[in-house]
């Protein structure tokens, strides 16, 4: 063999053992799961201080926050929602990891959160302001929320009543509405309603008895 030839053969070898090599790396998955990717959801279900108590004591949620959506008044005041005036609902906007918790997990824990049957109302809490309703911010969560919807109607005597219509816009409520349960337990709504369906729901493991998300306490 002449140098030229041996030369050409070591090239040979050198590119086929570099593609042995990158055939028995193993393969990345194209649709991997990013665990740091968030997502939205908006729920409505009666007053928020009690809604965002529930949700940021879920494991995978990052954040919650009160506020209103679904009306037609832009950057209402929550005197201005109580009037029935503005069109809103009192929400919560929950920002979640979808690696970590789903968004069908959520509309369950919805379902148990409070009592879908009820038109305007939760309790005590009476007016438009409170009504049952699901904001979906993509086609997924419109099925996903329908679905979840006739499946939770077995679990109920009557009829639910929840709203599911495509989120718009949410404006956050003020500051002193802000993860109000935490910073307000001995108050008497929060100690007579709230505390009452969060150890009802710890109970049942279906949350946690500390908030889990970023800015819990």
């Amino acid at each position: 063999m002449n140098f030229a030839n041996g030369k050409m053969k070591q090239t040979i070898c050198f590119l086929l053992a570099a593609g042995a090599l990158n055939l028995s790396a193993p393969a990345q998955p194209a649709n991997a799961m990013n665990t740091n990717k968030t997502e939205s959801a908006t729920f409505g279900g009666g007053c928020f201080w009690c809604m965002e108590a529930v949700f940021e004591r879920l494991p995978g949620v990052k954040s919650v926050a009160s506020g209103f959506a679904g009306g037609h008044t832009a950057n209402p005041t929550y005197e201005q929602v109580c009037t029935n005036d503005t069109g809103h609902a009192e929400v919560i906007q929950i920002e979640f990891y979808p690696a970590k918790i789903s968004y069908e997990k959520l509309l369950d824990v919805f379902w148990q959160a409070h009592d879908p049957t009820t038109l305007n109302r939760q309790g005590e809490d009476e007016g438009t302001q409170y009504r049952s309703i699901i904001l979906y911010h993509s086609e997924a969560q419109k099925l996903a929320a329908e679905k979840s919807k006739a499946g939770a109607q077995k679990n109920f005597k009557h009829p639910i009543v929840t709203e599911i219509v495509p989120f718009v816009k949410f404006y956050p409520a003020e500051e002193y509405h802000q993860k109000y349960y935490d910073n307000n337990t001995s108050n008497g709504y929060c100690l007579m309603v709230i505390t009452p369906k969060l150890e009802k729901l710890e109970k049942a493991k279906i949350i946690q008895n500390q908030p889990q998300n970023e800015t819990g306490h």
